[in-house]
């Protein structure tokens, strides 16, 4: 594997498309695991949470290495960066946790690039998105956050969502304050916001450090997609499809060898954990804790999932965010 540090600027023409002219930043430490292997270099982008997984068993197992792959990983400060990443050709593809939200940012601005076969969903039960107060909180239900400053991870996909899961909630006049998700325990306990959306393992930090409880789990199936069991498919791996195009038998390998990282996690889930460990902050105790994603194969969407998850990419056209719709359908691998 090797490990890169990707560039600091974009192309002017770039920002111009893009919704945030972000600049990515520099990669941290990561475990050196993979050597470099013949035939052509896969660049992939990760952001460190939990629900990329499959990808750190796969470089750590070995499995692309096994398929005689080059695997390059790149680790980026938010999702939104890895879909601005690949649409300036520095990046080929991205593991899961991704955000979906920001890849179909970028689908619109440049229509055929993405073409998805991984998803992560979440519920209630396959805890991912959630609502946290401070421990000593009198909110019991969404509403109770009425008129109060809620936290909300960066980006265009988590601003987009705290909005309308406050809105929906009943929490009127609340105002949503971007902050790194990693810093949502810390303004809690210190009073700066009065509750956060967030994603874990923050709710399960709070909870272990005593500081925060989870007010609502999978507020995004419960307030966007209209039932708390609904697959939230909030997060994708994903290849572009000039890379495909250029590479077709590479892909098979690639998503195949990813397909046995998704296989490792379902089959063994509390092995797995140790993974997180070097590709996250997830570590020690919280490695034990932190609820795990479920995972969904391109070959394995039904027409229902379909549904949820254009019903998601729909609140960002409807919202005005997007300005037209993007079709689920049209950016899932085939195969």
């Amino acid at each position: 594997m090797t490990t890169t540090h990707p560039a600091n600027t974009f192309k002017p023409s770039r920002r111009q498309i893009l919704q945030s002219g972000a600049a990515i930043v520099g990669a941290l430490g990561m475990p050196a695991i993979l050597r470099a292997q013949s035939g052509p270099k896969i660049r992939v982008g990760y952001w460190p949470i939990a629900a990329g997984l499959p990808f750190y068993a796969a470089i750590e197992l070995g499995y692309f290495k096994e398929a005689g792959l080059n695997v390059e990983v790149q680790r980026y400060a938010a999702a939104q960066q890895i879909m601005e990443g690949m649409l300036a050709d520095r990046c080929d593809g991205s593991a899961n946790g991704t955000g979906s939200g920001n890849i179909a940012v970028g689908e619109l601005a440049a229509p055929g690039t993405f073409k998805i076969f991984c998803a992560n969903p979440s519920n209630l039960k396959n805890v991912l998105d959630e609502v946290i107060v401070p421990v000593a909180s009198t909110a019991k239900t969404m509403a109770d956050l009425k008129g109060k400053r809620v936290g909300s991870g960066p980006g265009i996909q988590n601003v987009t969502l705290a909005k309308t899961i406050l809105e929906r909630g009943g929490a009127v006049g609340a105002t949503v304050v971007e902050l790194p998700i990693g810093q949502h325990v810390a303004a809690l306990a210190a009073g700066q916001i009065d509750g956060a959306y967030t994603l874990e393992p923050t709710g399960t930090i709070g909870r272990l450090s005593g500081t925060t409880r989870v007010l609502e789990a999978g507020v995004v199936s419960h307030y966007v997609l209209g039932d708390p069991m609904a697959p939230w498919f909030g997060g994708v791996a994903s290849l572009t499809a000039d890379f495909i195009k250029k590479y077709p038998a590479e892909t098979k390998k690639f998503i195949a060898a990813y397909g046995k990282g998704v296989a490792y996690v379902r089959n063994k889930p509390v092995e797995s954990r140790q993974y997180l460990k070097g590709y996250t902050a997830i570590e020690g105790a919280l490695t034990a804790e932190v609820p795990m994603a479920a995972y969904t194969m391109y070959n394995e969407f039904t027409p229902a999932d379909v549904a949820h998850f254009q019903k998601f990419y729909d609140l960002f056209s409807d919202r005005g965010i997007l300005k037209s719709r993007v079709m689920v359908d049209t950016m899932l691998y085939k195969g």
